[in-house]
């Protein structure tokens, strides 16, 4: 299991969303400092450690990233595929990508997984559900285990690339 808490980076455009989850985050004492990025051009800076995030103390390393598709700037797909083809950064390829959004289209799932996202997740309708959804994540990613990184840092994830296929979830009512 993992050895402590770890960052997640959320990149999210809908500031209701946003503040759902916060809320929930705090509703349910979930330990894993949470950084939010508004569109898929900042997130992917927040990985790379670019621009406003040069400062590894502004953006530290995420052990998962909760990814919406419908973003300004660059789509989550898109962010997701350079993530993905990244050549030099072993451990961002092995960043564990849940696309949290609130697409039900069947070709964005579909794209998501060809991509490498490991995990698919429709937002669901109203906050008590969306707050236990955040619960259901934060548990689920605090017992699987991952290969150690190159900082050190044990992150908690599974590999974006496996034989097996990924669970989908959809936890809407």
């Amino acid at each position: 299991m993992s050895k402590g808490p770890f960052v997640v980076l959320m990149a999210e455009d809908n500031e209701h969303d946003i503040i759902a989850t916060r809320r929930a985050w705090k509703k349910h004492n979930i330990a894993n400092p949470l950084h939010v990025v508004n569109d898929g051009e900042e997130c992917l800076d927040f990985l790379h450690r670019q621009g406003k995030y040069i400062d590894p103390d502004t953006a530290p390393s995420p052990g998962i990233l909760l990814l919406d598709i419908s973003m300004p700037k660059m789509d989550g797909l898109t962010v997701l595929k350079h993530i993905r083809e990244e050549k030099e950064d072993e451990d961002l390829r092995r960043l564990p990508v849940i696309i949290l959004t609130a697409s039900k289209a069947e070709e964005d799932r579909f794209k998501s997984y060809d991509i490498g996202a490991n995990a698919f997740i429709v937002k669901p309708v109203g906050f008590k559900n969306f707050s236990e959804a955040v619960k259901a994540i934060n548990i689920f990613w605090q017992l699987v285990e991952l290969p150690r990184s190159g900082d050190g840092f044990s992150h908690t994830v599974i590999p974006a690339r496996s034989r097996y296929a990924p669970a989908d979830v959809s936890l809407s009512t």
